[in-house]
Order: structure tokens, then C-alpha cells, then sequence
């Protein structure tokens, strides 16, 4: 009896049916281990680039800020209510405004900081332009940004007492004391546990106006 062409190819090439249909099912078995691998390395590797790229936009910012924060300018400006001059920094422990020759965008002239913190939100940095005036109500009508989403600011300010001992401040108003602190140490304390507390220490060297004097009663009773 004549075998049909089908069994005679198969025969001469060594396979049976069988082997040929159990050989088809593992390699769609190792086709779909293979691709749930890379799905997975692919997964891994989205997440690990999505930290990666926060803790550079991180880095960045902390950088920008330590710049602007070294480059704080005694701005003054002439107070509409005893038309005396006045210089513009405001520090507290959750709050800072200042003016500084650092632009973000690089653009001539002084800018008006201001960063503060939201319970459960994070840290806001609003930047405005500083001329020749106030810039407070500019910095209330500007929309701030969330720089530090889930991170709380605090901030103190180093002076030198009657003693020339160097104390650090929570507090620093420059419309009464007519100058600015020594230095500024800013800490971005993060919710989260696992992320890592970010820290600026930012000397200020322009501390002082050349026609505003600092008022040094106000800065013993600190």
C-alpha cells in the first residue's frame, strides 16, 4: 500500500506530528516567557528612569535656588506709608522673599524670590521681576509653582550679636533691621521617609546697602 506524500516528508525530515506540534509549543512558551522578561525589564526600567529624572529636576532646582539665595541683593525701595527707604527681605521659619541678581531665565536685571511651604502640597517658589518699588504686591498677583511636591521648607537666618558671636535666627525682617543675614540655611524636609532631606547653605556677601545703615539695636534684641 502507497503511504501518502505528507507521511513520507515527514518521515524523511525525522518528525513525527507529534513533535512537530510540541515543538511549536515550546517556542510559544519560550516567546511568551521572553516577552513577559522584557515587559518586566522594561517596567523596571521606566520606573528607575522616572526617579532618576525627579532627582535631577530635584538637583536642579536646588542648585537654581543656592544661586539665587548667594546672589541676594539688598534691595531698596521707598515705603509708601513713612516715604522712608527701606530694604526688601523677609524671612520666617516657613517662609522667604528676597530680591537677587540671579535670574532663571538669565534676563537683565533683579528678581523678586518668594518660597513658602503648604501643609500637604509641598513647597511653592514664585519668582516676579524686582524694580525700583515694593515687589510684594507682584509676588501676591504672580501664580506660584509646586517645586517640591510633599516637601516642607525651613529656613534660618545667621547673624553676628555684640559679641561677634554667630547666631542663627528664625526670623529676619530687613524693613527693621536694614539689612540682610550673613547666610541662609533652607531644609526641604520630605513626607516621605524614604526620600532624603535636601539642604542649602547660601552665604550672602551683599548683606548690607552703602547708604542704609543696619540697625544694630533691632538685631541684639534677635
Amino acid at each position: 500500500m502507497k503511504q501518502p506524500k505528507a507521511i513520507t516528508y515527514i518521515k524523511y525530515f525525522g518528525f513525527t506530528l507529534i513533535e512537530v506540534i510540541l515543538a511549536l509549543g515550546l517556542t510559544s512558551l519560550l516567546l511568551g516567557l521572553l516577552s513577559t522578561g522584557v515587559f518586566i525589564v522594561a517596567e523596571d526600567w521606566n520606573r528607575n528612569s522616572d526617579v532618576l529624572d525627579q532627582s535631577l529636576d530635584e538637583a536642579l532646582a536646588i542648585l537654581q535656588i543656592d544661586r539665587a539665595l548667594h546672589g541676594a541683593f539688598p534691595h531698596s525701595f521707598t515705603s509708601e506709608e513713612t516715604l522712608s527707604r527701606q530694604l526688601f527681605f523677609t524671612g520666617e521659619d516657613d517662609y522667604l522673599s528676597w530680591v537677587s541678581t540671579v535670574s532663571p531665565q538669565r534676563a537683565a536685571g533683579l528678581t523678586t524670590w518668594e518660597l513658602y511651604s503648604v501643609a500637604d502640597e509641598g513647597t511653592y517658589l514664585n519668582i516676579v521681576p524686582a524694580f525700583s518699588d515694593n515687589p510684594s504686591l507682584r509676588l501676591e498677583e504672580a501664580e506660584p509653582e509646586l517645586l517640591f511636591p510633599g516637601y516642607e521648607v525651613e529656613f534660618s537666618y545667621l547673624y553676628e550679636d555684640l559679641n561677634e558671636n554667630k547666631v542663627w535666627s528664625e526670623v529676619w525682617e530687613a524693613q527693621e533691621l536694614l539689612s540682610l543675614p550673613l547666610a541662609v540655611y533652607a531644609r526641604f524636609v520630605p513626607e516621605d521617609d524614604e526620600k532624603e532631606v535636601l539642604e542649602i547653605v547660601a552665604r550672602i556677601r551683599n548683606n548690607t546697602h552703602r547708604s542704609i545703615q543696619p540697625n544694630e539695636l533691632e538685631i541684639q534684641d534677635l
